[in-house]
């Protein structure tokens, strides 16, 4: 049976996505990432599976090993206090069998949440949507039989990978959400879109919570602030992999100019004001005490 604590904060975080107060997740991808975003004051940890991949020498798209994965997300559930929910990509399986024995084997870790994606390898052609509901009812049935509500973000890829019209995109987004809401889906995640009409669409056409990626990396442009994604009616704001992403970039940087020039701006510039990361990083320690 799933634990009490687990029970408890799988509740909470399902009723995260039910507030007025947008949810924002800022995704990690090791313990000493995830202490530190809990220590900044976010009440939920999501990690990121290219993050996680990363930085165990890994690419995206379900390369890693299952077993590491499941090492990675061990260790943040038991190195944070808040609810912990996580990046299975398309679920770590070819079929449904052994995607339902890898969740089984995920919740077992301590989380509380996952997100499953109609994508497989970023492939322009999804899941078929009757089959991704198959998935998706099959996760709640299996949460439900062990006695908790496991919080499922469905992801469609619709916009990242469809070759279709932006049109066709938002159609097919709209469409997909309301399938995998009822399939039983708590929440809906639609990436990448950073138009305020397209979210607000999306808001308005899907019964659901709806998450959305917040990537200043993409587009035309800087994507909505957390106040005008909230006013706009977002539930859940994620920043995926751009975290990760940005760290990498600043190690590169540090190390091309140290190579090049001998010189030390870029990491002096990082390391500004220095009592602001030296107090983050005792926070982050003395919560493992």
């Amino acid at each position: 049976m799933v634990p009490n604590i687990q029970i408890q904060k799988a509740e909470m975080f399902l009723k995260f996505h039910q507030d007025n107060e947008i949810l924002v997740l800022l995704n990690s991808w090791d313990i000493g990432s995830s202490k530190l975003i809990e220590a900044c004051g976010y009440k939920a940890i999501a990690t990121t599976s290219m993050g996680i991949a990363a930085s165990l020498g890994y690419p995206d798209c379900q390369i890693i090993q299952l077993s590491e994965m499941i090492n990675a997300i061990t260790g943040i559930v038991n190195g944070v206090q808040v609810p912990v929910t996580v990046d299975i990509e398309a679920g770590y399986g070819n079929n449904l069998n052994e995607i339902i024995d890898s969740v089984k084997k995920i919740i077992a870790t301590g989380i509380v949440g996952i997100n499953i994606e109609d994508s497989i390898d970023l492939n322009p052609v999804l899941i078929d949507e009757m089959e991704f509901c198959e998935r998706i009812s099959a996760i709640r049935a299996l949460s439900d039989s062990m006695g908790f509500h496991l919080v499922i973000n469905a992801r469609t890829d619709s916009f990242y990978t469809s070759l279709a019209s932006s049109r066709e995109k938002l159609a097919e987004s709209i469409k997909r959400g309301n399938k995998y809401r009822e399939a039983g889906a708590d929440c809906i995640f639609i990436q990448p879109v950073w138009e305020k009409e397209t979210i607000s669409t999306l808001v308005k056409e899907i019964n659901a919570p709806i998450n959305i990626l917040s990537n200043p990396g993409i587009g035309k442009g800087l994507p909505p602030s957390v106040r005008e994604l909230q006013d706009m009616g977002v539930s859940r704001l994620s920043l995926g992999s751009s975290v990760m992403k940005a760290t990498l970039t600043l190690i590169k940087k540090i190390a091309n100019e140290l190579r090049e020039k001998g010189t030390y701006a870029v990491l002096l510039d990082s390391l500004t004001p220095f009592t602001d990361s030296a107090l983050a990083y005792k926070m982050a320690t003395e919560l493992s005490k």
